[in-house]
């Protein structure tokens, strides 16, 4: 195997794992809504917030490995 076609099953697995991420947070996001507790519902979304920034950054680094595969 060589380095671009590692880089692309690599970026590929991370940017799948990155939007299944999203998709967990969406559902937990209306979980917590619907659940109605405002004082509550407000630390768990800004706890929420963090893991939804780092499966937007795990896609994006996987997105530019597909990208450099690409390249290479």
């Amino acid at each position: 195997m060589t380095l671009s076609t590692g880089l692309i099953w690599g970026g590929s697995a991370l940017a799948v794992t990155g939007l299944l991420l999203l998709g967990w947070c969406i559902l937990k996001a209306l979980k917590i809504r619907s659940a109605g507790d405002d004082v509550d519902a407000t630390e768990r979304m800004q706890t929420l917030l963090a893991v939804n920034m780092g499966a937007v950054g795990i896609a994006a680094i996987g997105l530019g490995c597909v990208v450099m595969g690409l390249i290479f």
